[in-house]
């Protein structure tokens, strides 16, 4: 109607979806993420997760933990689940994803990779380590998102640079595969993995520091933008 607008530098946009049951994630899920570490391409979709607690708004800061050293970066294609399922089948899979938004799979590489016993939880699920939004996009209105461009940049510098088509398993096998194991339900956020151009495989690695700015793009989608604290 137009009659209940503020300005939009006036509002500050919260994450799209703020207190989801579950944040799924997946790991080595684009090719060339596969190749840039030389492993192998995975034969099952590799599950981890995140708390909620860890998501936070599009341009909210990052809190760099005074227990790491290696905080790095991951652009990905969120999925935002809309109907409860389980047991999915994968040609009906996508009636099932409301919409899709742009997340940052932040990451403590020391926590991950080191320590913990070597478990990803503690490294991928400080307070703020899932920046999420900027709105959700419903599945139909994106023309493919299995074709979409997807970017990363650190203080302007162009970082990760790849398309969703590299893919491993798309949408539709993933929310197939996690419903074998739980029920999906509307709210649910699938974090379906990052392209090549992450920090730790970098030669010299490099790794995000206070003051830093991470902008994580994807086509059709949008952008959040997050200043590390």
């Amino acid at each position: 109607s137009g009659r209940h607008r503020v300005p939009r530098a006036s509002a500050q946009l919260l994450a799209p979806v703020g207190d989801p049951e579950k944040v799924i994630c997946v790991g080595l899920n684009y090719h060339d993420h596969c190749q840039e570490q030389g492993v192998q391409v995975p034969k099952e979709p590799l599950i981890f997760s995140k708390f909620p607690s860890a998501i936070t708004g599009p341009f909210d800061d990052i809190v760099h933990p005074q227990d790491t050293s290696e905080l790095d970066w991951e652009v990905e294609l969120a999925a935002v689940i809309g109907k409860r399922g389980r047991h999915i089948e994968e040609a009906a899979a996508l009636e099932h994803v409301l919409g899709f938004t742009v997340a940052n799979d932040v990451s403590a590489r020391d926590w991950q990779m080191r320590r913990n016993g070597r478990q990803w939880l503690l490294g991928k699920t400080f307070d703020t380590f899932c920046p999420l939004g900027p709105a959700i996009v419903t599945r139909e209105a994106v023309a493919d998102a299995h074709n979409l461009w997807i970017r990363c940049s650190v203080n302007g510098q162009q970082m990760q640079d790849s398309s969703t088509r590299h893919l491993i398993f798309g949408v539709p096998a993933l929310v197939a595969w996690v419903s074998r194991f739980v029920t999906l339900v509307p709210g649910d956020i699938l974090l379906t993995g990052t392209p090549a151009g992450v920090g730790v495989f970098r030669k010299p690695p490099i790794f995000l520091k206070r003051g830093d700015e991470v902008r994580c793009e994807i086509e059709e989608l949008g952008t959040i933008c997050n200043r590390v604290v």
